[in-house]
């Protein structure tokens, strides 16, 4: 039965309401942020920073900055630690049973990030029903709701020994798919325990098997392990075409990672009359924005969804943090956010580029701590991302996976860039690419152009081509067992960590 009639119109008037966001977006974020200062009461953070008098204030938003200051992970740790343990009332009001683990900081090897019934309804959930609003508003003719979902999640794996059994603690996407309202579990695969299983091992032939006896409509996870599970699929029924196994698929809800190097491989497999391909920003802190119109790559800012945003110019990080209304079209910042799962002007560590502010919408430039500057070139992710669709493009050829670390001065060598490359189909003439590679980079990044010409003080970059499995393998043991738990590779490192423990396993 096709329940997309039923339910259509509804989506589609949530989505139209966005369109009032671009006139209102000091209002609605000064009112956002009021919520939420009202919304702790009850917490110690409130009570040390007197939250009740913030909301009185002629001012609050003023008053607010002034009292807090910008945080990182390491400022809450320890009371967030003390949450994992089942203490309540610390960041936020009452008990927090739900904890989505990632990449660790210096100060521990894994960031524990507060999921709170509230932030998981009024954000993650809310975020997540944006997408399909978009979705269904630019597609006329969808039948979505015709059939299921594929939704790709992680585990509850974690590195705690934890004696309280109510609180979770592992990849976002389990807390999500764990606490998915019991009505949404009619339409989608696989079943709960298949999504929630830590072995990679094990869950693959499992989810290849749930994917070719269902009708999928559309597909919800990271590009790079969804590409995994379909190519399994692709082989097992015998045919290159996903739309040969799911004849109605419709669109890919993607993200985690840019979805640019994995493009060409979805487009080769999937229908291009059927299929779309939606962006969503969806972090562990909290969902952000989503790709509201197919011919932007830009995503719409969220501004309804629990969430008060501030910025730090990249070019400027010593400066205070400036309100969203006062962002400008074209800058890069790094942002922070204030959140109901308790972050509070928490600096989550990625940097985004405004493309316009009436809506604001943005695009993901990359992660503060993931840029190559170690000869001055400033190298960002974003540069990276889109020179290897680039030249995959031309050269036709595709990366499984990639990270690249710098090579310093040595002898009469002098510094440059090793890319460590695990190739799903390799370019005919490895070291024509790495130039074409390079030049590339030079077009999109001023910094690295200058620092290449005349190869005075970089060299050009160098390939290293990796076996099969390496990346899984760094992840499995190097990598503190991610393997599975839909993990990212770094992409750019300032230091060679990465790269030797990569070079040491192989």
């Amino acid at each position: 039965m096709n329940f997309t009639p039923l339910v259509k119109s509804i989506f589609i008037e949530g989505a139209n309401q966005t369109e009032s966001w671009g006139a209102r977006t000091e209002e609605m974020q000064r009112k956002m942020l009021l919520r939420l200062v009202c919304a702790a009461k009850g917490s110690a953070i409130a009570q040390r920073y007197d939250f009740s008098s913030i909301n009185k204030a002629a001012d609050p938003y003023r008053l607010f900055r002034e009292r807090l200051r910008p945080t990182e992970y390491e400022d809450i740790r320890s009371d967030v630690m003390r949450m994992v343990r089942g203490e309540s009332n610390l960041l936020w009001p009452g008990r927090c049973r739900s904890f989505a683990q990632s990449s660790g900081t210096s100060g521990g090897r894994s960031k524990f990030i507060p999921i709170t019934e509230r932030s998981l309804r009024r954000c993650h959930y809310a975020g997540s029903a944006y997408a399909v609003k978009f979705h269904l508003r630019n597609s006329p003719k969808s039948r979505i709701f015709a059939g299921k979902a594929m939704i790709l999640g992680g585990s509850f794996a974690n590195e705690l020994d934890l004696p309280q059994k109510d609180i979770c603690v592992g990849d976002l996407s389990a807390t999500l798919i764990n606490r998915i309202n019991p009505i949404i579990n009619l339409f989608r695969i696989p079943d709960r325990h298949t999504a929630l299983l830590p072995n990679w091992q094990e869950k693959l032939p499992r989810l290849v098997e749930a994917g070719l006896r269902a009708d999928v409509t559309n597909i919800s996870g990271v590009p790079s392990w969804f590409l995994t599970v379909i190519k399994e699929m692709l082989k097992k029924a015998g045919t290159d075409s996903l739309h040969d196994i799911w004849p109605n698929l419709e669109v890919f809800f993607h993200g985690g990672i840019s979805f640019e190097p994995y493009r060409s491989e979805y487009e080769a497999i999937t229908d291009p009359l059927k299929m779309h391909f939606l962006e969503t920003y969806n972090a562990s802190e909290g969902f952000f924005a989503v790709q509201n119109d197919p011919t932007d790559p830009a995503m719409l800012l969220l501004l309804d969804n629990d969430i008060f945003y501030e910025f730090i110019p990249i070019d400027e990080p010593d400066s205070e943090p400036i309100p969203l209304w006062e962002v400008e079209v074209g800058k890069v910042y790094e942002m922070l956010i204030t959140s109901s799962n308790g972050l509070w002007r928490y600096r989550i560590g990625d940097t985004l580029r405004i493309d316009s502010v009436n809506p604001v919408k943005i695009r993901i430039a990359g992660r503060t701590k993931c840029f190559i500057n170690a000869f001055g070139e400033e190298l960002m992710q974003e540069n990276a991302e889109r020179a290897v669709a680039d030249v995959c493009k031309s050269e036709k050829a595709s990366m499984a996976n990639y990270t690249v670390a710098p090579k310093f001065a040595e002898g009469n060598n002098r510094g440059r860039h090793q890319w460590y490359v695990e190739w799903e189909k390799a370019p005919t003439d490895i070291d024509s690419f790495a130039v074409k590679l390079d030049n590339r980079l030079r077009e999109l990044n001023s910094d690295y152009d200058a620092k290449r010409a005349g190869t005075i003080f970089l060299d050009p970059l160098e390939i290293i081509t990796l076996p099969q499995g390496s990346f899984d393998r760094w992840l499995s043991q190097a990598g503190n067992g991610k393997l599975g738990g839909q993990r990212k590779i770094p992409r750019l490192s300032n230091d060679r960590k990465i790269a030797e423990e990569i070079e040491a396993l192989i």
